[in-house]
């Protein structure tokens, strides 16, 4: 019987494993389905039902900076960028893969050959795909990336791919910048931030490797769009600010763990093992299942963490329906500020009180709102008392409003958006505080919050709750426009999916998974908008029939 490719792979790669010491021992490699590509499964049969360690991979075997600065062929060039400080860690392990699946012999082949050879991300959109996302965060941030990755690759990558692979003697494989898209998305929904043991980063008698550590992120590769930017930084200390027994957070991919599958209720978790006490393993890492039992031939599945569906399908290429951990991003346009009136002045104090003009609102926060849509109780950590005094003389007039405990939209955020709204009779009242405070104290500038309190005092909440207002408007015409309502992607969504699960086969279905994954993510954040509008015109409408209307 002829075996098909993908098995022919999955042995290659199994066998791959093996020889470079990685041990399956609670698990199966297989084929998941198409929109998956493979994943981990719990074998049929566990040897040691007390062991939950289902799958051990030495580190040895991971891609890191350190494993690019110390290849043969590529690490030579890397070192002389790197000093440089033209490139940072997270670009040369993109190059390094870029490279290694070009070369004809490569020693990683069996790996890479597994890989998926597209991608869910909008970088892989078609141009009528891309359009579906049209007037989202999403749509300018990819745009954006893909102008940013292409000029990369005209500059860097293909002239020194070019000349790498000749000097490997190889003068048939053609770089093109696929490849190097190819890299980057690969690189992006895989990487782990991996908390490795120092004396695995600097063996003794390596200490010169740890140079490349010392060197801090040139926004290069980095996360071209600024609104997903919660992705972990690697932040890498420097060599020196390191004991022995100190642990070096790097970012790396593990082949192996790296077919773990997201789920929002996972089976299973990775460890780092250090001495091998866990795994008997020194330096690997592990597949630990954390399941109440295991079931055979069940995917064990991993948590990316809580990302709402924007960075998911930003980085990952796939969404949740009704997704917990889906959030709003709003953000004042910086480059509005200079033509607002007093520009000068607001962002000098927008500065000294470190005011955010971007935020973050997590689906989660509504619950705790005026119109909570579930009963649950208060998550401990948001339990935090935001403080609006000081002990200074003009501090303390205006009265607290009732409505505090229910705001739903960070201060930090808050507070940008007061300055930004400030009139100018406002802006004097802020100004004199200011100065009465720094005259009974010369040797001293007001602090952080005692500037958010003077701003506080001198215009309440009204102005800042009118802008917010404006913004989610604008925010929710810009949806609209570009893809109709909320209630049109519902309909959208039925139509598409009769049956319950979508992923099944999007080959018998009318719609093509980017446009499904497309639809799901801009009526979540219409959803949003709507609910977030609905919180913020009611703090106005509060606002303004309150003690707060001066």
């Amino acid at each position: 019987m002829a075996i098909s490719e993908e098995e022919a792979k999955l042995e290659r790669f199994l066998e791959w494993l093996q020889v470079n010491g990685a041990e399956l021992r609670g698990c199966n490699i297989k084929y998941s389905d198409s929109r998956k590509g493979f994943g981990i499964f719990a074998s049929s049969s566990s040897t040691q039902a007390s062991d939950d360690v289902l799958l051990v991979v030495p580190l040895d075997l991971a891609i890191t900076p350190m494993r690019v600065l110390q290849d043969p062929l590529l690490g030579p060039e890397c070192q002389k960028m790197f000093q440089q400080g033209q490139v940072d860690d997270r670009f040369l392990m993109i190059l390094f893969l870029t490279l290694e699946r070009l070369r004809i012999n490569s020693s990683w082949k069996p790996y890479l050959d597994m890989l998926p050879t597209r991608f869910g991300n909008p970088l892989w959109f078609s141009d009528v795909d891309i359009l579906e996302l049209k007037g989202t965060n999403l749509y300018h941030a990819t745009e954006l990336q893909k102008k940013k990755l292409m000029s990369l690759y005209h500059e860097k990558v293909e002239p020194l791919v070019k000349q790498l692979l000749i000097l490997d003697g190889d003068s048939q494989s053609e770089v093109s910048s696929e490849h190097f898209l190819w890299a980057n998305s690969v690189f992006w929904s895989r990487a782990l931030n991996i908390p490795l043991p120092h004396s695995f980063v600097f063996p003794q008698s390596q200490e010169d490797v740890g140079e490349y550590l010392s060197t801090s992120h040139t926004p290069e590769t980095d996360q071209v769009s600024s609104n997903v930017e919660k992705d972990i930084q690697a932040q890498v200390p420097g060599a020196t600010s390191l004991g022995p027994g100190d642990t070096v957070w790097v970012e790396g991919l593990v082949p192996g763990i790296d077919f773990c599958n997201h789920d929002l209720k996972p089976a299973a978790t990775w460890e780092v093992d250090g001495t091998g006490l866990v795994s008997s393993v020194p330096f690997s890492m592990y597949l630990l299942s954390v399941a109440q039992q295991c079931i055979p031939n069940k995917e064990v599945s991993i948590s990316y963490g809580n990302k709402g569906n924007e960075e998911l399908l930003y980085l990952y290429g796939f969404v949740i329906e009704n997704n917990p951990d889906d959030y709003l991003m709003v953000h004042y346009p910086v480059e509005a500020i200079p033509s607002i009136p007093f520009s000068d002045t607001k962002g000098q104090l927008l500065e000294a009180q470190k005011a955010q003009l971007r935020c973050l609102l997590p689906k989660s926060a509504l619950n705790h709102g005026f119109f909570p849509q579930t009963t649950s109780k208060i998550r401990e950590s948001d339990e935090k008392e935001t403080v609006r005094y000081c002990s200074f003389s003009w501090s303390g007039q205006r009265k607290m409003p009732s409505y505090m405990n229910k705001l739903v939209f960070p201060e930090d955020f808050m507070t940008g958006l007061r300055t930004i709204a400030m009139q100018e009779e406002e802006i004097y009242k802020v100004s004199a505080m200011l100065e009465e405070l720094v005259e009974s104290r010369p040797d001293e500038q007001p602090s952080e919050t005692e500037v958010r309190m003077a701003i506080w005092e001198a215009c309440g909440d009204s102005g800042a709750f009118q802008l917010l207002v404006d913004l989610l408007n604008a925010k929710m015409m810009k949806l609209e426009e570009n893809s109709g309502t909320e209630e049109q992607d519902a309909r959208l969504l039925e139509e598409a999916c009769c049956d319950e699960e979508p992923s099944r086969d999007w080959d018998g279905r009318r719609m093509s998974r980017n446009k499904w994954s497309s639809v799901v993510y801009r009526r979540g954040q219409k959803q949003l908008t709507r609910l977030f509008l609905k919180e913020a015109e009611h703090a106005l409408h509060l606002a303004l029939s309150s003690s707060d209307h001066h």
